[in-house]
């Protein structure tokens, strides 16, 4: 399920609010304004504002009297402003995430200009997504990518396998670049516990 009103950084405005209501009704039919409430992160005053606005727009239908039998569908207008929204939010969210890819570019340069060129990534989650693909226009080779976190261990990762950090012993490699912006102290002591200072660590932070 797509949760847009989960953002720590977009302000939401009435798009982005009616977006949450519309899913919310889309993924689940039979479900309270109470239920819309919390799921959407509004007040149950702003729901039932926006549901009289969706009628209105004749977006949504309802059916039942009571909480029990009450459920909403969207209409044939309602499934067409969904899908216009989810396309204006999709177009933003691939504006923010080139814009990031850019930023982590200039980033990694200051890396290459260390002359680290070969690399593994410390912490399997969207960072690293993110860094994995400003490195393809960049002369910094990927190596390895590791997670203490073992459910993420032996999952795929863009061509790679997510290992242990403790295979990060005998890898080839000039650095250690941390992509987690979570425990970074506790990351780099995990590192020096395994390698020593055989090897350069460098957090996104530091660059």
């Amino acid at each position: 399920m797509i949760e847009p009103f989960n953002s720590k950084f977009l302000l939401p405005n009435k798009l982005y609010r009616r977006l949450s209501v519309l899913l919310a009704i889309r993924n689940k039919t039979r479900i309270s304004q109470h239920q819309i409430a919390k799921l959407t992160h509004l007040s149950s005053s702003m729901v039932n504002n926006y549901m009289k606005e969706l009628q209105g727009k004749k977006w949504i239908t309802m059916s039942g009297k009571t909480n029990r039998t009450q459920s909403y569908h969207l209409t044939p207008g309602g499934q067409a402003e969904l899908i216009s929204l989810l396309l204006h939010y999709s177009s933003d969210i691939i504006q923010l995430y080139a814009a990031a890819k850019r930023e982590v570019a200039e980033k990694i340069k200051t890396l290459c200009a260390e002359g680290v060129h070969k690399v593994a990534l410390f912490g399997a989650a969207e960072t690293a997504e993110v860094v994995h693909a400003a490195a393809k226009d960049l002369p910094l080779q990927i190596e390895a990518i590791v997670d203490s976190n073992p459910d993420k261990q032996g999952l795929r990762f863009n061509g790679l396998t997510i290992q242990a950090p403790e295979e990060l012993k005998g890898k080839s490699m000039d650095a250690i670049l941390i992509t987690s912006f979570a425990r970074q102290t506790e990351i780099q002591g995990l590192i020096k516990k395994i390698l020593g200072d055989a090897v350069e660590i460098w957090t996104l932070s530091d660059l």
